[in-house]
């Protein structure tokens, strides 16, 4: 069996439902808390892709953070297939904008590190680890190290590193932000062929609607602070989807909405 078979094996017996309810997260010192959002209500489907937008400063990475684990909730849960979240877990695996590589470790030892905590033996981890270079389009280059590796590739190997742990849901803050027009367009084209194979749930922060519309099924859109849900929009595009998809009158008019709802007063 494949890496990408075995992480979808786990991902189809482990939902990945996420179920938001009446969310309340502060944030900063005692003296001076500041409520990100206030009782947030936010139902995602297992295996759903739902893009989150909103204003800077709003709370986007705050809410992954919550959903990772890494932030404690003020009021209301989440939960992820019915069990509360309190804590972080593997399950629930986070990408950031910058990667987070170990730079004195080779690409294959940084992906296959989340196994090596496990206790998988050498052999073992490593051979998942390849399986997931090759999904992600670096096989060639287990023995590079990242430093070695243009923006782009680094962030596939992160990629990689979170999918061994079989997340059931997939948190990624702006990944490909840092990256150039045209690297970012390869890496979102990777990781809609990724999430085809693999079927985790992807919870995906952007500032850019386009990238949002291309990506999601979904797009959930944040007020200012304290946010709250001012759209929970479907994307009616099929799948696949190409460059063109974007000069689509439909594509134009959505994101035409979308840029309405971002310039609304708090």
């Amino acid at each position: 069996m494949s890496a990408a078979q075995s992480i979808g094996s786990a991902v189809s017996s482990h939902a990945g439902r996420v179920d938001l309810r009446a969310l309340t997260v502060e944030v900063g010192p005692p003296d001076a808390r500041v409520t990100a959002f206030d009782g947030l209500d936010l139902d995602i489907e297992a295996g759903q892709f739902v893009c989150v937008l909103g204003p800077s400063g709003c709370g986007k990475s705050t809410l992954l953070a919550a959903i990772a684990g890494h932030l404690a909730a003020s009021q209301g849960r989440i939960e992820v297939d019915g069990v509360r979240v309190d804590r972080p877990h593997p399950d629930r695996g986070l990408v950031f904008q910058q990667h987070t590589l170990f730079p004195w470790k080779r690409v294959v030892d940084n992906v296959a590190f989340g196994l090596k905590v496990r206790g998988v033996g050498a052999a073992a981890r490593r051979r998942e680890a390849r399986e997931l270079l090759e999904l992600v389009g670096l096989d060639g280059y287990e023995s590079h190290y990242p430093a070695q590796l243009s923006g782009g590739m680094q962030q596939r190997v992160e990629i990689a590193r979170v999918l061994i742990n079989r997340p059931r849901v997939l948190l990624m803050d702006e990944p490909f932000a840092a990256l150039d027009a045209q690297t970012r367009k390869k890496m979102q084209r990777l990781l809609l062929d990724v999430w085809s194979r693999v079927r985790t749930t992807v919870i995906f922060v952007t500032h850019d609607i386009d990238e949002a519309l291309f990506l999601g099924e979904r797009v959930v859109m944040l007020s200012r602070q304290p946010a709250r849900i001012i759209a929970d929009i479907d994307i009616p595009f099929a799948r696949p989807r190409t460059d063109e998809s974007t000069l689509d009158a439909a594509f134009v008019e959505l994101k035409r909405r979308c840029l309405a709802l971002l310039r609304e007063p708090a």
